[in-house]
């Protein structure tokens, strides 16, 4: 795990954006998407409903225009000047071209029409959903939006109406994006699932009207939010539902679609599923190519990303091979920006690969190239510390981890995530070279930034139980067991409650109430460890072995004998599977169940009160740290 935050850092250089419109029958939806940025930006999409209108025009009898008489109409009665007054009002909204004519066509509106007339409900839509296209003026967007959404909403009787359906959805689409942009994330979540239930019965129901468009604008928006929410994993459900939507509504090799899968691939990168990653960064290699050609700009950012995911995937060799070639194309259009960045990343590949010495020499390359207080500059040297730990030449790896530092210093208020990140990989460093209580350090400053930062919550999460776990390892367990605790709780929200993760921080929380000595509350964290590792990465890995030893300690540290010995017991089993090669392994663990059998004879076969396991569902998710403690 550790390598993570090398890898991540390359991401945040692979943004792209893409736009479609898709023509809707009755409906024109047209709508901007940006699927590329795991830290979403605001949905500008539209998401436009504009109902067209068809001036109607009257037939002339072709007999009539023989006739010598001049014939006049007969006048209108008040209910007819009041209907045609009416439609010359909408017609006119609809026709109007700039926002000035249509405030002023709606203006006229409202002092005719009724408060709860349909027309007006979808005039306040469209006017609500050109603002929010703008991006620019929330509080006037939500003034229409909200009586957009209140009007729609009077005439929607349930009766199976799909333009009445579809109207009603996209007005709650309209409200989810106007809070989004305010971000008031929790109202803007449900408003998106309202109208994501609507759509879902549209689907089903065959209602012959395509709602696909406003779906896709449905899951991207939910995507946002919950990533905005720190709900990432709940988040990528929907960006994939998203790209679902628009393989639908695109040409199957068209130039966006590809963009789209790099999007979605960056995103499953970005919490480190690279093997989801990796078959949609190959599609998007393979659409870029046969589209665009092998010295395309799109094909080099796919080559970047592909590196990524192949490091992640610890296939070095074939992360560096895409590097070489992304860097060739890079460079043939003169990119000099993104050629330093695929540079820094083959220096980290050739680092992963035990090159310290051609890494340093890559890096040195580029450094001369670099301004002085440049971000680039700052991400070579901590690459620089990182070889330079490796050979453990740590003077000199302390060296550029300060100047790292003094670079990034300057830059918490323009970019707090990028630096809390960057802070966060040199304390990695300095653990390394058991400099712990500068670590300490690096990591309570990254966190007061991912503090402030919702989107980041599963950062904040994984600092805080870095955090946690150092306190803990240099003997200040009171003051580890709070940032282990807010751990747990942050990631409950942003992986869920079994992911593998959260079984390293109650693992550690375990450990920590060991050290107290308060056996009852370890095994009870030992306990969730187990659960979630089991499911996670199945009863014989070797953390999940661990956690299994942990619990037999703690059993055996309260007096529950019984319950020790068949934890023990377990344990013994799970290391036999590995074969020979845990054969150490073995040994130790036989000689730990003899110990309990002699104490608990001892104990004249008293094997205490035996402390259940919890259930499943009573897991508190956290995130993941790179260590497991035991005791």
């Amino acid at each position: 795990m550790r390598r993570a935050s090398s890898l991540l850092s390359s991401l945040r250089e692979l943004r792209g954006r893409c736009s479609t419109k898709h023509p809707v029958s009755i409906i024109s939806l047209a709508f901007h998407s940006d699927l590329g940025d795991p830290s979403p930006q605001p949905c500008r999409s539209y998401h436009g409903l504009l109902y067209k209108k068809r001036t109607q025009q009257l037939l002339r009898n072709p007999s009539r225009s023989l006739d010598t008489l001049v014939q006049n109409d007969p006048p209108l009665s008040s209910r007819q000047s009041k209907l045609k007054e009416k439609n010359d009002l909408d017609e006119a909204f609809e026709s109007a071209t700039t926002m000035e004519e249509m405030v002023s066509a709606f203006k006229a509106m409202e002092s005719v029409f009724d408060e709860n007339d349909k027309r007006l409900g979808l005039a306040c839509l469209k006017m609500g959903q050109c603002l929010d296209s703008a991006g620019e003026d929330h509080e006037s967007t939500l003034v229409y939006a909200v009586k957009a959404l209140r009007i729609l909403e009077a005439n929607d009787d349930g009766d199976g109406d799909t333009k009445s359906a579809v109207s009603l959805a996209m007005a709650l689409h309209l409200m989810g994006s106007v809070h989004y942009g305010l971000k008031r994330f929790n109202e803007s979540l449900g408003y998106l699932n309202r109208a994501n239930r609507i759509l879902g019965r549209l689907e089903n129901d065959s209602c012959g009207f395509d709602v696909r468009p406003i779906s896709h604008a449905v899951q991207l928006l939910l995507a946002n939010t919950k990533t905005a929410m720190g709900r990432r994993e709940e988040a990528l459900d929907n960006l994939r539902k998203s790209l679902e939507f628009k393989e639908l509504l695109l040409e199957p090799n068209s130039r966006e679609l590809g963009v789209a899968y790099r999007e979605v691939a960056e995103a499953y990168s970005a919490v480190l599923r690279f093997k989801e990653a990796l078959p949609l960064c190959l599609k998007a290699l393979e659409v870029h190519m046969e589209q665009l050609g092998q010295n395309s700009v799109e094909v080099a950012h796919d080559r970047r990303l592909l590196g990524v995911v192949y490091c992640g995937l610890e296939e070095h060799q074939k992360a560096f091979e895409q590097n070489e070639l992304a860097q060739k194309v890079l460079k043939n259009w003169g990119m000099s920006l993104d050629l330093l960045n695929a540079e820094v990343d083959a220096a980290n590949i050739q680092i992963a690969l035990g090159k310290f010495e051609e890494a340093i020499n890559t890096l040195r390359g580029v450094v001369q190239q670099t301004d002085k207080d440049s971000e680039t500059r700052a991400l070579v040297f901590i690459s620089m510390a990182k070889a330079l730990t490796n050979q453990e030449k740590f003077a000199d790896s302390k060296r550029c981890c300060e100047i790292a530092c003094g670079i990034f210093e300057k830059k918490e208020s323009l970019a707090p995530s990028k630096v809390a990140e960057a802070y966060s990989e040199i304390a990695m460093l300095y653990e390394t070279m058991n400099e712990f209580e500068i670590a300490i350090s690096l990591l309570k400053r990254s966190l007061a930034l991912l503090e402030k930062i919702p989107q980041e919550q599963h950062a904040e999460a994984s600092t805080s139980g870095r955090i946690g776990w150092l306190l803990l390892l240099t003997g200040k367990v009171p003051q580890a067991i709070p940032y282990l605790e807010s751990a747990v709780e942050r990631l409950k929200e942003s992986f869920g409650p079994k992911h593998f993760g959260v079984g390293y921080i109650y693992n550690n929380l375990g450990a920590a109430y060991m050290e107290l000595d308060r056996p009852h509350s370890a095994a009870q964290m030992f306990a969730l460890a187990k659960d979630i590792m089991d499911v996670a990465l199945g009863p014989h890995h070797r953390d999940s072995i661990e956690a299994c030893q942990n619990l037999a300690n703690a059993y055996g540290a309260m007096g529950s004998y019984k319950l020790a010995m068949e934890f023990q017991q377990r344990v013994i089993d799970a290391w036999e599977s590995h074969g020979p090669s845990a054969s150490d392994e073995v040994r130790e663990a036989e000689r730990l169940l003899f110990q309990l059998q002699k104490k608990a004879m001892t104990e004249s076969g008293n094997c205490g009160e035996p402390l259940p396991l919890p259930q499943s569902g009573e897991a508190i998710s956290g995130k993941c740290l790179d260590l497991g403690l035991s005791k």
